[in-house]
């Protein structure tokens, strides 16, 4: 039976709500040949949004091929050109033969193969017959773009969890490689090739995009804002009207505010609520609800607490509790931070452990809505 409250997959369709400008806007720029970036916490719609996108474009009459893969687990040079090559092979051959011919073709005079027999046992497309060299690297960075040209179809590489290039040295070198690869792009080879760069891990993605200035100009950064209140709440009382249930919408405002309109969490936390009741969906049912979920993540949300040092905790105790000022000598001396320095420091550690991000106005915000939420009510007791 089809859920009403989908949260194990990205939807399109009925269940993708909200982020209508953002589509649009995404639309538009993939449309005109771009390069795009877009970087969010996790489970936060990025994948949601750019496949909702390409439903729409297909559905108004553009015919384009999608290589989709993952960075995850990629913790060298050689494992990322595989990775992707055989990802980009995979999206325009089919059988052995055309394997073979398309390596032949494309990425002749390198040290990539097409083994049979290695196909055969562990459905690998491409194997290295030797160490991989710069060569081999822009050969496979290229990939997409020579492919596209050959067929003349428009051909989109979407790459997720692009900032864990920054987990190896080479990665930056990757960066740089293709970065200066978009750049040197025609107009016609923009038309028909685009790369789509999401992360979740938001302050390693601005390192890349923002502080380092790499891909600055050859990628339009797509920021991806929060859905419509009213536009959820809508959603989640259709959602229970389904299976014969009701529920106040002034209740949901305050799920709303909790989960600070995170999608995601508000799926997860609708579906348990929907399992709990049988008719009227109560105050009651909310806050049972809420432990539950909480249950659920709280081994992680501990685990993150447990890995931070007093001086970060106290730190991040001050962001909670609404501070602002975190060097003055008042905020130093109450929360024990030690001296400015120290604070600096402290909140580069917060920032690439991925728990804070800060705005362009320099304010502190936590990614993770129910992870803010336990913090401050069961980890240091905050009470608002």
């Amino acid at each position: 039976m089809d859920s009403a409250f989908i949260y194990n997959r990205y939807v399109t369709g009925k269940h993708n709500i909200g982020r209508k400008s953002e589509g649009m806007i995404l639309q538009n720029l993939l449309g005109n040949g771009e390069n795009v970036v877009i970087y969010e916490p996790p489970k936060t719609g990025k994948m949601s949004l750019i496949q909702q996108t390409f439903y729409n474009m297909r559905i108004s009459g553009s015919a384009f091929s999608v290589a989709e893969f993952s960075l995850l687990g990629v913790r060298s040079a050689e494992a990322f050109m595989l990775r992707m090559g055989d990802t980009v092979l995979r999206t325009v051959c089919a059988t052995p033969d055309e394997y073979a011919d398309a390596v032949s073709t494309y990425l002749g005079g390198t040290h990539f193969v097409f083994d049979r027999q290695l196909f055969a046992a562990e459905d690998k497309v491409l194997s290295l017959s030797w160490d991989a060299g710069e060569a081999d690297l822009e050969a496979i960075l290229s990939l997409p773009k020579r492919i596209a040209a050959a067929n003349g179809k428009r051909f989109y590489i979407l790459i997720s969890e692009f900032q864990d290039l920054g987990l190896f040295d080479a990665g930056e070198d990757i960066c740089r490689k293709l970065d200066a690869m978009l750049r040197a792009c025609s107009p016609e080879e923009k038309r028909l090739c685009s790369f789509i760069f999401t992360g979740s891990q938001v302050n390693a993605m601005k390192e890349i995009f923002e502080h380092k200035g790499i891909f600055f100009r050859s990628a339009e950064h797509l920021a991806v804002g929060p859905v419509d209140t009213k536009e959820i709440i809508d959603y989640v009382v259709r959602g229970f009207l389904v299976s014969g249930k009701v529920i106040e919408r002034d209740l949901l405002l305050g799920v709303c505010k909790l989960f600070r309109q995170n999608i995601w969490y508000i799926n997860h936390f609708s579906a348990i609520c929907d399992s709990l009741s049988k008719g009227f969906i109560t105050e009651a049912t909310l806050m049972e609800a809420l432990d539950m979920l909480l249950s659920i993540h709280q081994p992680r949300f501990v685990a993150v607490m447990e890995g931070l040092t007093t001086f970060q905790s106290n730190l991040l105790r001050a962001i909670l509790e609404g501070h602002l000022k975190f060097s003055s000598a008042e905020v130093i001396k109450r929360y024990e931070l030690s001296s400015s320095a120290n604070v600096k420091r402290l909140k580069e550690a917060l920032c690439k452990k991925e728990i804070i991000t800060f705005d362009e106005q320099d304010r502190a915000q936590v990614l993770d809505p129910l992870f803010e939420y336990w913090a401050k009510k069961y980890y240091f007791g905050i009470n608002e």
